[in-house]
């Protein structure tokens, strides 16, 4: 919490009860499961994509020493909160547009997995953010997503679980956009330190993320579910691989620097996220996964070194190597991969490679956008 910050007392409770009562009422009113048919998700599936955003995400964050107990107490709140505002959003622009209604379990996982792009963004501005900036960055970021999503599947027809794979793009760069806006601390504050502990449970963090994310990318996929968990666990693999390998070969003393394999192990997650049901061969995801986790470890050299200084952006974790690069890699690589398949049809390929670039440009526009705006 910001030191200059005075008024906790009278101004969290307030917001949080306010938020609360409106949510209980737009429930009231909104919410309804009649005539909803029932979804292919599993319990245990939503339980994955669950234990992942709240455990995997709120340890990921403790590595700055004098937030440990905020990552995780901040996170778990912002969770809960926006994870009933995303419920309320999705319920509004499926009743304005008259669109068919989902069921309860479909429509919280989606909310839960939509809650991913915050928790990004969450950390783009640790340390430099207080519970009341938290909460309504939440319920701005939440809103602004779906808007993302709805433009990209009325506009563009992009199929509603491909545009959730968007959650990683949206939130490193909706994150970057607010952070842009605050001072960096200086660079021997206590602000930007860590210790061995703190080190300590945001791997515990990674490895939870790592553990999980093949539920990840598999819970809303549409069909070929199976190929979605095998493809995602190859790319975890190889660029789990890959960043020790990175790690030994770019530091001076030739050992391992958890800093490496914190950002790079799930770059193969987050890149293999868009095409992980219809990649047909383990090879292809393997590759991809040895990309990102390059990408992400050279990526962060030449951000901490040339594009973060010129810009003043402060990214307190890396999410723009960790989850930005990647989300792009990913983005590519779905276009290259359906070019190839549809070489030979030449209208459709035109077509389905516009459809997707258009949605991929208006994802990181609106983020960068709104997450000025909102910084």
């Amino acid at each position: 919490m910001s030191s200059n910050y005075r008024n906790f007392r009278n101004s969290v409770p307030w917001l949080i009860l306010f938020l609360e009562a409106v949510f209980i009422v737009a429930f009231y009113f909104l919410f309804s499961d009649d005539g909803a048919p029932r979804s292919s998700i599993s319990y245990p599936a939503f339980q994955d994509v669950n234990h992942m955003v709240i455990f995997g995400f709120g340890f990921f964050l403790t590595f700055l020493k004098r937030y440990g107990f905020s990552s995780t107490g901040f996170n778990l709140l912002i969770i809960v909160l926006g994870v009933q505002c995303s419920v309320l959003i999705e319920d509004l622009l499926v009743f304005l547009l008259q669109r068919a209604n989902e069921d309860g379990l479909k429509r919280i996982t989606k909310a839960v997995v939509s809650m991913t792009a915050v928790v990004i963004s969450t950390g783009a501005v640790l340390g430099k953010t207080n519970p009341v900036q938290l909460i309504l960055m939440t319920v701005v970021e939440i809103i602004v997503f779906h808007m993302s999503r709805w433009i990209n599947k009325i506009f563009l027809g992009v199929p509603d679980d491909i545009s959730m794979t968007h959650v990683h793009l949206f939130g490193a760069y909706f994150g970057l956009a607010v952070s842009s806006c605050f001072s960096e601390p200086p660079p021997r504050s206590e602000k930007n330190t860590s210790t061995p502990k703190s080190d300590l449970l945001s791997m515990l963090g990674t490895v939870f993320l790592w553990v999980f994310w093949p539920s990840f990318n598999s819970v809303l996929a549409v069909g070929n579910k199976r190929n979605a968990i095998y493809n995602t666990y190859f790319a975890l693999a190889v660029s789990a691989v890959t960043a020790f390998v990175l790690s030994v070969l770019t530091t001076k003393d030739g050992k391992f620097r958890m800093t490496h394999i914190h950002s790079a192990v799930l770059a193969g997650g987050v890149t293999v996220g868009y095409a992980a049901r219809s990649i047909e061969y383990p090879w292809i995801a393997m590759i991809l996964g040895l990309l990102a986790s390059v990408i992400t470890i050279l990526g962060s050299y030449c951000l901490q070194r040339c594009l973060n200084p010129a810009l003043k952006i402060h990214d307190s974790s890396g999410v723009h190597s960790t989850f930005g690069f990647p989300a792009v890699l990913g983005a590519l690589a779905q276009v290259i991969l359906l070019a190839i398949k549809n070489w030979t049809n030449l209208p459709r390929l035109g077509y389905l490679v516009l459809f997707h670039v258009g949605a991929f440009c208006v994802t990181i526009s609106v983020a960068l956008i709104t997450g000025f705006i909102t910084g």
